[in-house]
């Protein structure tokens, strides 16, 4: 495999950068909408728990900002908008939709989560580092458009894509997910988009029901890897070499945005594939790889899903390992 860090030697990232930065912020715990919810104020100190390991405890660690409207915007209407900062505003638990909720602390948290994003894309696209993860919550991969949807509020993954064309004028974005469930979300926002790749591997069928193969975008810019229940490393490793890295390597992108869903751990309770922390480890490589061929090494990653918390942490260090240049697959 291509050494990454030679490979993006020759970019803008100086001599001595950090390769790996962390965003966070407290105000990501703040939402806990129903007590005994899956998406738990718990994940946040588990992914976090992570970075306990040596070769991660120097990575600088950065609070993320709250997102702007302008942010936002460019990929929800302004009606979806107002609709979860007018729920924010409420002090009390309001329901967008049956697995969506808002509470006092929600609006900030969700603010964060595509706010980190947002930073994190400034960060690796000023050659500050090469790659920076994102410890946020509630995940975004599920947010459309126009809607709230599993446990889902602003999109931060295509927030961040949207900010990078926008400000930083790239034209050729990669949007990497590899959570349990599909991120529909991200697919719809940038169905008419040429500029982004879309490249998903996801058990099918499960929750939200899109993600078939034929689903290929208007440009041909959305690739769909589904997995049957059960499946377990074998497969997911040729979803990924065999359909979904040759797309994103034949795409060339500037710049790699991961949806970083641990979900599809054998241990989780939510998903239904089989597979291990050194699966998310090898992908992540591969990714880093892809990232110091085409995009300087740039590669921001932000949490999705994942809700057995020992797997959790356990996964997300192997990913976060994985950028940092440490783990071989």
């Amino acid at each position: 495999m291509t050494d990454p860090d030679a490979a993006g030697a020759a970019g803008t990232t100086p001599p001595g950068a950090p390769t790996l930065a962390l965003f966070s912020h407290p105000d990501c715990a703040r939402h806990d909408p129903v007590p005994g919810h899956p998406e738990q104020p718990a994940r946040l100190a588990a992914a976090l728990a992570a970075f306990d390991h040596p070769a991660l405890a120097d990575c600088p660690r950065i609070d993320a900002p709250l997102a702007d409207r302008e942010a936002l915007l460019r990929v929800h209407s302004a009606a979806h908008v107002e609709r979860v900062f007018e729920a924010g505003r409420r002090g009390a638990l309001v329901q967008l939709d049956p697995d969506t909720a808002v509470a006092p602390g929600s609006l900030d948290a969700a603010l964060r989560a595509a706010g980190a994003v947002v930073a994190a894309v400034d960060h690796v696209m000023a050659g500050t580092g090469r790659r920076a993860f994102c410890a946020v919550r509630p995940p975004g991969h599920h947010a459309t458009r126009r809607l709230a949807m599993g446990f889902c509020q602003f999109n931060a993954i295509a927030v961040g894509a949207a900010h990078a064309l926008a400000r930083h004028g790239l034209s050729r974005v990669a949007v990497v997910d590899f959570d349990v469930h599909h991120g529909n979300g991200s697919q719809a926002i940038f169905w008419d988009e040429p500029r982004v790749l879309f490249a998903s591997s996801h058990q099918w069928p499960l929750y939200p029901g899109s993600g078939a193969a034929e689903e290929t975008g208007a440009s041909a810019n959305i690739a769909n890897a589904p997995l049957p229940p059960g499946a377990g490393p074998a497969a997911f490793r040729s979803a990924w070499a065999d359909r979904l890295l040759p797309r994103i390597d034949a795409f060339a992108p500037e710049l790699l945005l991961v949806s970083a869903g641990f979900d599809g751990h054998r241990d989780d309770p939510l998903g239904g594939l089989r597979l291990l922390a050194d699966d998310y480890a090898w992908l992540t490589a591969e990714l880093v790889a892809l990232a110091g061929r085409h995009a300087v090494g740039r590669l921001v990653a932000s949490l999705e899903g994942g809700y057995d918390l020992a797997a959790l942490t356990e996964c997300t260090r192997a990913h976060a390992l994985a950028l940092l240049g440490q783990a071989a697959p």
